[in-house]
């Protein structure tokens, strides 16, 4: 091994300069996780019905929109870290208040305070993230990340069997979760991103740039929005009881986080979009595979639900690595908020329309709703191919590499490509595109 390829920082040298986010945001996805699927059991002992449950859900998801829209703002004015402990402060004290008063209007408002720091989170952590990795990089880191996310999120599930839901005590323990995600990215360094001269980034600009990047984050915040808003009054009407629904959801997540690492490497590998569709077209079976089949046992549903799991919660760190390969340093911020609000729009139809595909054909209509959406992912996932093909390695070059050097930080410049002299930090530009890129030498 030479000496240049022994000072190559690989993915977990990567992560770990960035632990306390990653820990941060694990915690929280460990009260999230926690929070769905309490407010879903208990939105079903308190007779909500599932239309007005799916409404109350989807309220999250309309703070979703509203987060992402104003958090780019106070980044740029007060910085990532500053950001992080607001939010993460306003969602301790929210779901308090949804113990105190077991009213469908009070839910969906805390909903709604919700899903506004839930996505102002998402903006500071994949900004955070994707404004250090490099195209080769950023599959797999962003895996890591989904994969503690995923972690977290199935442990809060886990964690509903713990208590009681119709007491306080479960909701106590959301906010435990919360205000301690605040402790370790409070009292470590941790580098920041350079948010000098941040250049705008819309939709309909993102949009140009990776048609499926951005409309996959919207279609997976249908599915994403359906399967967290509505997953646990799917199982609950499938006849599981609540420590049941806890195995469930449970199983979904851990699904995901068993096949992130491994898509995502694939997705660094080859072309993303053909990850995308074979992904989505596997996802679409197996939940018609669940329709057909029907009648599952307990045990089974839980198998069915890691299936289920791996398949699709595993796109949307695709999609969005698929949508930053066509992005600048400076574009990565605005772009982040885009794709959560892209992710939000979606996310305010699913539970609400998977409440009303329920409504009309039981149970099953979770899963004809998965189904559904995912034959329509893999069907603009072909159209993109075909009219919009990118190299087959999944990378692009009109983006920078940052390579450190012995004497840059680890969290500074993330890549895998070859490693320059010491104390040098090199950035290559496309002269064509105008903007940095990386080198095309291997791995």
């Amino acid at each position: 091994m030479t000496a240049a390829t022994a000072r190559r920082p690989g993915t977990l040298s990567a992560a770990w300069s960035l632990w306390t986010l990653l820990l941060g945001m694990g915690l929280l996805m460990m009260g999230n996780g926690l929070q769905t699927s309490l407010l879903g059991v208990r939105a079903s002992e308190a007779a909500f019905g599932n239309t007005v449950t799916g409404m109350v859900m989807s309220a999250y998801f309309v703070g979703f929109l509203a987060g992402s829209l104003i958090t780019p703002r106070k980044l740029r004015e007060v910085g990532h870290i500053r950001v992080f402990a607001a939010l993460a402060s306003v969602t301790s004290v929210a779901i308090l208040i949804h113990a105190l008063f077991v009213d469908p209007l009070i839910w969906a408002a805390m909903r709604f305070v919700t899903g506004f720091t839930y996505a102002g989170l998402y903006v500071v952590a994949e900004s955070w993230l994707n404004g250090y990795a490099s195209n080769r990089l950023r599959g797999r880191l962003l895996g890591v990340y989904m994969v503690i996310s995923y972690i977290g999120m199935g442990g809060g599930q886990l964690l509903l069997g713990s208590g009681d839901p119709s007491g306080v005590g479960l909701f106590l323990l959301v906010s435990i979760l919360v205000s301690l995600s605040l402790v370790p990215i409070l009292i470590s360094y941790t580098p920041q991103p350079e948010l000098s001269h941040p250049e705008p980034m819309n939709l309909r600009r993102l949009y140009r740039l990776s048609p499926l990047g951005t409309l996959g984050c919207f279609m997976t915040g249908i599915t994403n929005g359906a399967i967290f808003g509505m997953g646990a009054v799917f199982a609950r009407n499938s006849g599981l009881d609540v420590g049941q629904v806890s195995l469930f959801m449970g199983a979904f997540i851990f699904g995901g986080a068993l096949a992130q690492w491994p898509l995502g490497k694939l997705s660094d590998r080859v072309d993303r979009q053909w990850v995308i569709v074979v992904v989505a077209l596997m996802a679409m079976l197996l939940a018609l595979g669940g329709v057909i089949t029907g009648g599952w046992s307990p045990l089974a549903l839980t198998g069915l639900a890691v299936l289920l799991g791996a398949t699709m919660l595993t796109l949307y760190s695709i999609f969005l690595a698929c949508a930053n390969d066509f992005l600048s340093e400076q574009q990565i911020v605005a772009a982040s908020a885009s794709l959560v609000l892209a992710l939000g729009i979606g996310a305010v139809l699913g539970p609400f329309s998977a409440g009303l595909v329920m409504e009309w054909l039981g149970a099953d209509g979770f899963l004809w709703n998965l189904a559904v959406m995912h034959l329509l992912m893999a069907a603009f996932g072909l159209y993109c191919i075909r009219f919009h093909p990118i190299h087959a390695t999944g990378e692009q070059s009109s983006h920078y590499v940052m390579v450190a050097s012995d004497t840059t930080p680890l969290g500074t410049a993330w890549t895998e490509e070859a490693a320059h002299e010491p104390g040098q930090l090199e950035l290559a530009f496309d002269e064509e595109h105008g903007a940095p890129h990386s080198d095309d030498s291997a791995a």
